[in-house]
């Protein structure tokens, strides 16, 4: 858990937004990776857990396949949930769905994967921080990503202004495209490590929780 001086400052938290993306219909593992055991709960807990300590002012969950099952095992309080029928369209749907429930005066929407656990809350907050220090809200960077050793990933951080094209996307890898063709408005943290583990198969998981033995 980050220390107070890491928490997001009182003044800009209400002004920044965490959105999970857990919707996916795990078609390629065959089972809901929401609920894949992990640590002392499930997966999407372990990610719910990282929001938390970023302290958000606003941390909307993005559920589909399987909600109504993920509702019963993953406590959500503090979470306002939204449900995505298209999830079956691809990753972009979701997060047009989220992006509807977020407050209008949101300065910073950060974006965080269900199934990316490993995801640490130090790398939003240093993404955050970077996209302000940057000029996020003047309108100069619009977009903060972490740059690991083998390259970039989550936590991803858009300001206001990139909202609605974040908004009309269609697909499944369609954000990585916006970076692209945003690159002058994409500002990169260097972030220790490789880019966190996301969990599509049972070769993953299985990666997923020898690292998490060995960090023991």
């Amino acid at each position: 858990m980050p220390s107070p001086s890491e928490q997001l400052p009182d003044s800009a938290a209400p002004r920044i937004a965490g959105i999970i993306l857990a919707a996916g219909a795990s078609r390629r593992l065959g089972r809901p990776k929401q609920l894949l055991p992990y640590g002392s709960g499930v997966l999407l807990d372990a990610v719910l857990a990282t929001a938390r300590d970023c302290g958000f002012g606003q941390t909307v969950l993005a559920l589909g396949g399987a909600a109504s099952e993920v509702g019963r095992t993953v406590g959500t309080s503090g979470c306002d949930v939204v449900l995505n029928p298209d999830y079956g369209d691809g990753c972009a749907s979701s997060i047009a769905t989220a992006l509807a429930a977020v407050h209008p005066d949101t300065d910073v929407v950060v974006l965080l994967l269900g199934d990316q656990p490993e995801v640490r809350a130090s790398s939003v907050l240093a993404v955050i921080g970077a996209l302000q220090q940057a000029g996020g809200r003047a309108g100069q960077a619009g977009i903060a990503v972490c740059r690991y050793d083998d390259g970039v990933g989550h936590p991803l951080a858009f300001a206001r202004r990139l909202l609605p094209d974040l908004a009309a996307l269609h697909g499944d890898k369609a954000v990585w495209k916006l970076l692209e063709q945003r690159a002058d408005d994409v500002v990169e943290v260097r972030t220790c490590g490789t880019v966190p583990l996301d969990v599509d198969t049972e070769d993953d998981y299985r990666r997923l929780l020898d690292g998490l033995q060995g960090a023991l």
